[in-house]
């Protein structure tokens, strides 16, 4: 039986952004604000029969935004030639190309960069916005997903960087339309945040 690889979330970090620039630090802190929140949101004890495996969330949320770098959003210190919007394809492409360098499969966690986007995208929402991402669905399918694409919805990578409130995230959600919004609440219920 192959030994099951342990991947280290902040060397993969270090790997796409080795230098300490102000990038890196708030890409670590707006992923260590959603990892928080995610095992905050786990620790509801409404939620302690949920089969959720807190390694892969934390990990999850640790690299949910590693494509960053590679999008154009000069206010959050973004200065490459991708579409903000496309930053969650970028990063899991980042990480399947890391996994073949380093033989280790990444798609689990690649998933976790495509399917977080707004509270998760769907085919008919990408041609209705006419969105420079491929037409199909990206929506969180895991428990765990869901969680990091639940806590991510509390902080933004701008201002100060401090947590919205639920209602707060809920105006954010009702701006891309009902169903993005039903979404969101759908995953409130799912893990009992009101």
């Amino acid at each position: 039986m192959e030994e099951k690889k342990i991947i280290q979330p902040f060397d993969i970090i270090a790997y796409f952004y080795p230098e300490d620039t102000p990038l890196r630090q708030l890409l670590i802190k707006h992923s260590s604000q959603v990892r928080d929140k995610a095992l905050e949101i786990l620790s509801n004890p409404r939620n302690a029969a949920l089969p959720v495996n807190r390694e892969l969330v934390i990990a999850g949320a640790l690299l949910h935004d590693i494509g960053i770098g590679q999008c154009n959003a000069p206010d959050i210190l973004c200065i490459g030639t991708k579409p903000y919007i496309a930053h969650g394809l970028a990063g899991a492409e980042m990480l399947r190309q890391y996994g073949k360098i380093r033989h280790i499969d990444m798609e689990i966690y690649a998933r976790f960069c495509e399917r977080h986007t707004s509270s998760g995208l769907t085919r008919e929402n990408i041609l209705k916005e006419k969105l420079p991402l491929p037409a199909r669905d990206f929506l969180p399918e895991t428990l765990e997903e869901k969680l990091v694409c639940l806590a991510d919805k509390f902080y933004s990578k701008s201002g100060k960087m401090h947590e919205k409130t639920l209602e707060k995230a809920r105006r954010s959600m009702a701006k891309f339309g009902d169903d993005v919004l039903k979404r969101f609440d759908d995953l409130c219920q799912l893990f009992h945040v009101s």
